[in-house]
Order: C-alpha cells, then sequence, then structure tokens
C-alpha cells in the first residue's frame, strides 16, 4: 500500500512539473516545437517527412509536386526585369552572418543563405533570425563535400542531415540546394531534383572573395556582373566579403535592381 501510495504521489508531481515546464515557455519556443512535432509526426504519416529505406528520408514529401522551378539546375532566370538573388554560402558564421543580417536589415534586402549542416547545428538560433527576417535557407550539404567524388548514398546523407538540421532549427523546409565547388553532374542533377525537389542553384557572377582579393575588388566584381534575374554568389564566413557588402549594395540599388529569395526569382521563370 505505501508503494502505491509512492508512486501516485511520484506520477502526481511529475505532471504537475510537466505543466509548469509548459508553461513556462515563450510563444515561440511553442511555436516552434509545434512545427518540430508535425515534422516528426510527417515522418509517420507523409503529412511532411515520410520514409525511404536506407535513408530514413523523404524530403520530397517537403516541397510542391515536383519540386521548385521547371529545371534541374539554375545559375539565372531569363528575365528582363531588373531582380537579382543575392546568396551567400558556408555559413552561418557566428560573427560575420550577424553582421551580414544587420546590413540586410538595414536595406529591406532579403537573400538566400545556403547553410553547411554542421554549422546550422552549431549556430541554430542564426538560422532562426535569417527566417523570421525574411531570408531564405538552402542546402550545402553537410559537409561541404564534392558530389562529384562521392556515392549517391553518400549524397543522400549529405542533404537529408542537412535538410533535418534546418527544419530543427527553424521548422522550415529548405527547398533548393547549391552544391559546393558547383560540382555536380547533369545525371545528378536531375535525381536530386527528382528525389530531393531541390533544383541545383549555381552563379551568375563569382567575385572569387574566398581567394580574399580585397574588398573594393569584390564589389567591382558583383556590380559590373549583375544582369537581370542574375543569382549573385558571396560567403558569409570571410570578413572582407561582409565588409565589401555595404557599397555593393547599396550600388546595385542605385542601378535600380531589386533583390529577392532564390525561389522567388525562379518563381518569374518565363516571365521574359
Amino acid at each position: 500500500m505505501k508503494t502505491n501510495r509512492f508512486f501516485s504521489v511520484s506520477l502526481a508531481c511529475a505532471f504537475l512539473a510537466g505543466i509548469l515546464a509548459t508553461s513556462c515557455k515563450s510563444p515561440e519556443e511553442v511555436a516552434l516545437k509545434k512545427r518540430k512535432n508535425v515534422f516528426i509526426a510527417g515522418s509517420k504519416t507523409g503529412e511532411e517527412g515520410g520514409n525511404t529505406a536506407g535513408t530514413g528520408w523523404n524530403p520530397s514529401l517537403n516541397l510542391p509536386r515536383g519540386g521548385v522551378g521547371s529545371q534541374n539546375s539554375y545559375s539565372r532566370v531569363p528575365i528582363s526585369e531588373p531582380i537579382l538573388a543575392m546568396t551567400f554560402d558556408d555559413g552561418p558564421h557566428p560573427t560575420n552572418t550577424p553582421r551580414l543580417l544587420d546590413i540586410l536589415k538595414a536595406r529591406n534586402i532579403k537573400a538566400t543563405f545556403f547553410v553547411v549542416g554542421s554549422n546550422a547545428r552549431r549556430y541554430p538560433h542564426i538560422l532562426r533570425r535569417m527566417v523570421a527576417e525574411g531570408h531564405e535557407i538552402g542546402n550545402h550539404t553537410d559537409s561541404h563535400a564534392y558530389l562529384t567524388k562521392i556515392s549517391s548514398d553518400a549524397i543522400r546523407r549529405e542533404l537529408s542531415v542537412t535538410h533535418q538540421a534546418i527544419v530543427s532549427a527553424t521548422g522550415v523546409a529548405p527547398r533548393t540546394v547549391r552544391p559546393p565547388y558547383g560540382a555536380v553532374t547533369s545525371e545528378q542533377k536531375a535525381w536530386i531534383k527528382a528525389e530531393f525537389g531541390y533544383p541545383s542553384i549555381l552563379w551568375s557572377v563569382d567575385p572569387e572573395d574566398w581567394k580574399r582579393p580585397g574588398v573594393s575588388v569584390v564589389t567591382s566584381r558583383l556590380v559590373s556582373g549583375a544582369r537581370p534575374g542574375g543569382i549573385l554568389l558571396a560567403h558569409d564566413i570571410h570578413s572582407p566579403t561582409i565588409d565589401a557588402m555595404p557599397s555593393t549594395l547599396d550600388q546595385l540599388l542605385a542601378k535600380g535592381f531589386r533583390f529577392v529569395t532564390v525561389t522567388q526569382l525562379i518563381s518569374l521563370e518565363g516571365r521574359g
């Protein structure tokens, strides 16, 4: 009898503790937990996840039927309107990316961040800020791997682990992939689009900022190379690149360019 009484008291205490813990969470924490629960439940119900033998994953169920866009890959979108997509690879970085987000926010510019899975797990709060401020997050693999040098199963793992890291941090599924180094075959583009729903996003302008050519050179290359429908590449892990952004963006705005995310740019496909 004493054991039963002790068990009943313990159960009641645990129940009360659960109620108190939930009531102490902020509305943002509760909402994020709900989004995560939907994603987890989807792995059983097919609402937002699914299950593929060998990988435990079917990311195509997180995307519109057929995925994003009509093509397997984009380096630009053929439109005549002065619209660009500014993209940043390899982050998030603990200090450079927040500084970049401040620069973008001051100009009301929305960008696309192709994040590496290992960094996404390390700095989930930065991903949450990206989403909160209207930016888009794309998949850049888990370890910045050369896709042309690894097996299909390894590619599936690289993409699925990063996809899950992004969803875990933000509750929002990525819809595009940028192959590290731009290294991807036509066959890989096709099956990644078919299986994941991701078009492979390349670029129309590469300032080679990773070579650290200097702030003014990065700015000059991006501004001079910009054309309607262009996808501009940069890396938010390099401090000089962030230093180049205020002048770069201001000059492009002065030329009449408007900025959208990659999927917004792709949605303009066919407008000529």
